[in-house]
C-alpha cells in the first residue's frame, strides 16, 4: 500500500515543469472539481514538448458523470465534447468504463487530454499508466525524433505520427496490448 501512495504523489506532480499559466490552470481545475489530478504521459517523461505535447490527466471520482458536468461547466464545453470510452487494460486484463474529452486552448498553447473514470479503478488505471513513466533510451531518443518531425517540422502528419508513437510505446516498448476506444453516441 505505501508504495501505491508514493505513486500517487508522483503522479500529482509533473516531472516536467509546467508554464505559470499551466501550474495555475491545473491548480484552479483541481480546486474547482475538488478532486486530485493525475498525470500521465510524456509530462512525465523526457520526450515532453513544452507548449506542443498534449498534457494527459486522470480524474477519479465516485460519481463521474457528475464531475464531468462540473469540468463541461469549468471549461466551458458542451456535454458532446465529453465520449463514452472503453480502457482495456494491459496490465490487469481489465475493461474500465469511462469518459473522454480533449480540451484545447490555443492562445495559451494548452491541451489537454482529460480521462474521468469511477473511484474504484483508480488503483488498475494508474498502474497502467505508471508503467509508462520511462522509457528506454533508445525509445525515447526516437520518441523525440518524431515529435521534432511532427511538432517542429510539421512533415510527419498526425496519423503517422499516432500510429509509430504507439507502436514505440507499446509494441516495442513492453508489447502492452491496451486498448482504447471512444464510443462516439
Amino acid at each position: 500500500m505505501t508504495i501505491l501512495l508514493y505513486y500517487y504523489k508522483i503522479m500529482e506532480t509533473t516531472k516536467n515543469k509546467l508554464t505559470p499559466y499551466e501550474q495555475s490552470f491545473f491548480d484552479n481545475l483541481r480546486n474547482y472539481i475538488d478532486k486530485p489530478i493525475y498525470f500521465y504521459g510524456s509530462i512525465q517523461r523526457d520526450d515532453y514538448f513544452p507548449q506542443m505535447s498534449d498534457i494527459d490527466i486522470d480524474i477519479f471520482s465516485d460519481n463521474e458523470h457528475s464531475t464531468v458536468i462540473m469540468l463541461q461547466n469549468y471549461l466551458n464545453m458542451s456535454n458532446r465534447e465529453f465520449k463514452k470510452s472503453i480502457y482495456k487494460l494491459d496490465q490487469t486484463n481489465s475493461v474500465v468504463p469511462g469518459y473522454k474529452s480533449k480540451y484545447i486552448d490555443k492562445t495559451n498553447k494548452l491541451t489537454v487530454e482529460i480521462s474521468v473514470y469511477n473511484e474504484k479503478y483508480k488503483e488498475d488505471i494508474l498502474v497502467e499508466h505508471r508503467s509508462k513513466l520511462s522509457f528506454p533510451l533508445h525509445i525515447t531518443i526516437i520518441l523525440i525524433l518524431l515529435k521534432i518531425l511532427h511538432y517542429s517540422l510539421g512533415i510527419l502528419p498526425i496519423y503517422y505520427y499516432s500510429k509509430y508513437k504507439k507502436l514505440l510505446t507499446n509494441t516495442c516498448y513492453d508489447n502492452n496490448k491496451s486498448e482504447f476506444v471512444v464510443l462516439d453516441m
